[in-house]
């Protein structure tokens, strides 16, 4: 039996669940989800696909999407790395969201779930459109851990009792979740986890001899992925703008490769390490690839056009299962 084991966010990666390609927008996105972290093209796109699958907005879009994933598995399959994939939605699931108002979503494995050392835990996601994002996934979760041992929590429920929009939570997102040994950061900017969530992590945790760190986060950053990646031990991509009380004292010595709070919203920090000598990122980010392979580590490009384009790239569409 194996078992379920992430040590950091560049230990080898062995196993992971890649995301789906599906998503339907709110019926209106102006009022039901915060567009603030999306850039201009984005905010363009959902607020003129209100109430539609991105299949039905733009099928070219969409099998580009699509093609991306398989890009993504191909590339990650060449390195042994297992690849899991979610189930894809129901005709009854994309019925109910639609009917609701407020859309469905099956896009990015890495906030529903999320792992630390041999804890699977289930979050919960802020925007209503992704509560339910966690169900695709859950099947790849119960088969794997009926094989792999290792502990499977789930986080609370978020409190309704102020209406769907309460801020009380907790609320908990995989893309906030960054692992180093036994220290945790846990980023939070008002857009995804709270710090009810955060203290709940923190009581399950320190059980274990675990630390869990709280990192406040500009306002306009959606996860705390999207402004730090840890390349290998010492060497990180950040952006420090992004950081309201300064980066924590357990990364102030690393060696940073800087990147600016715009290109930080353009996803340009949320890379993946499939080891600590090799590193994926987008094409496009030209700059980005020379300062990196500088430090002697290969860097393998995948256009990742679409999956920026609502909200997330390498990181946000897997979450590791195992990483030793």
């Amino acid at each position: 039996m194996n078992k379920t084991k992430v040590v950091s966010e560049f230990a080898p990666l062995k196993a992971t669940v890649l995301a789906q390609s599906q998503f339907c927008f709110p019926e209106d996105p102006k009022n039901s989800m915060d567009t603030s972290f999306l850039t201009k093209e984005n905010v363009e796109f959902v607020n003129n696909s209100g109430g539609k699958d991105v299949a039905e907005a733009d099928e070219k879009l969409q099998r580009d999407w699509e093609q991306e994933k398989i890009a993504m598995q191909s590339l990650l399959e060449s390195y042994g790395v297992e690849v899991l994939r979610p189930r894809l939605l129901t005709q009854h699931e994309k019925d109910y969201g639609k009917e609701q108002g407020v859309g469905y979503s099956n896009f990015f494995s890495r906030d529903p779930f999320f792992t630390i050392g041999s804890f699977i835990i289930e979050g919960n996601l802020r925007f209503m459109h992704r509560r339910r994002e966690i169900f695709p996934i859950r099947p790849v979760l119960n088969e794997w851990v009926k094989n792999n041992a290792g502990y499977y929590f789930a986080a609370p429920q978020p409190d309704l009792a102020e209406g769907e929009n309460s801020e009380v939570g907790p609320f908990i997102e995989g893309g906030d979740v960054v692992v180093l040994g036994k220290t945790v950061f846990v980023g939070y900017s008002g857009l995804a986890s709270n710090l009810n969530g955060i203290y709940w992590l923190k009581q399950l945790l320190e059980q274990f001899d675990y630390k869990v760190i709280p990192v406040r986060l500009h306002p306009s950053i959606l996860h705390l992925d999207c402004a730090l990646s840890m390349l290998k031990e010492g060497l990180m991509i950040t952006c420090e703008e992004a950081f309201l009380d300064g980066l924590p004292e357990e990364l102030k010595d690393w060696e940073k490769i800087n990147v600016s709070l715009a290109e930080a919203a353009n996803l340009i920090a949320n890379g993946l390490p499939i080891n600590e000598q090799v590193y994926v990122t987008d094409q496009a980010f030209t700059d980005l690839i020379a300062k990196i392979e500088a430090k002697g580590i290969k860097v393998e490009t995948l256009d990742y056009h679409v999956s920026r384009m609502f909200g997330g790239s390498f990181r946000c569409t897997t979450q590791a299962l195992i990483r030793e």
